[in-house]
């Protein structure tokens, strides 16, 4: 499918086959094609915690307002936001643009410098905001990738972040749950596939 075809047949689905799972490969290029997504910085604030885990899945379904999709489907991704974006962060960063490119080490210390004085100046409040937008714009990439790869996919705020964080002990590891995207294939029941699209005309949009 070409990409508008992609998008068309996609949607949000609402039942999963709980027979159907996954193949790797299509897993990785799905995680591929997210992690090349653009970020402020490139400093990608974030990590994927992939899911494949019945009885770990189940459990998530009382955090998520009793939505089955998260139990359903063949994958759970959690798209986590660091808590950590930081001085130190920042200059692991810069470290690894200079080692990738073949820069010579401190080149990008002015850059670097600058967005160390950014973060710094931000509230907590503020860093975890912006990188929540951070999160949307991979979770954009990955609806994407799924619909090209014809992976059903649900795109999930309805779930309660600080139980996710519990559950999948990311305050250790410095993240927070930002956004679920539950993934696999359609249940041949699932009445959502069969409604129309509904969107505004694109000449009203533009």
């Amino acid at each position: 499918m070409n990409l508008t075809a992609a998008m068309n047949w996609r949607y949000a689905t609402k039942k999963f086959d709980p027979t159907k799972v996954v193949s790797e490969p299509l897993i990785d290029a799905l995680l591929d094609a997210g992690n090349l997504t653009a970020t402020s910085y490139g400093l990608q604030p974030y990590q994927f915690v992939v899911i494949q885990n019945h009885e770990l899945q189940d459990k998530l379904v009382e955090s998520s307002y009793g939505q089955r999709q998260v139990a359903d489907a063949s994958h759970v991704i959690v798209v986590a936001t660091r808590t950590n974006v930081d001085a130190e962060y920042i200059n692991e960063y810069i470290a690894m643009v200079e080692q990738q490119r073949g820069l010579e080490a401190g080149s990008m210390e002015d850059y670097k410098n600058v967005m160390i004085g950014t973060f710094s100046r931000m509230t907590e409040e503020h860093r975890m905001e912006w990188a929540a937008k951070q999160a949307y714009l991979v979770l954009g990439t990955l609806l994407a990738a799924c619909a090209m790869l014809e992976l059903d996919s649900c795109p999930m705020e309805g779930f309660v972040p600080e139980e996710y964080n519990q559950l999948l002990n990311l305050n250790s590891k410095n993240l927070h749950a930002a956004v679920v995207l539950p993934v696999g294939y359609r249940a041949e029941d699932d009445v959502a596939q069969h409604q129309p699209k509904v969107r505004r005309p694109l000449s009203e949009m533009v």
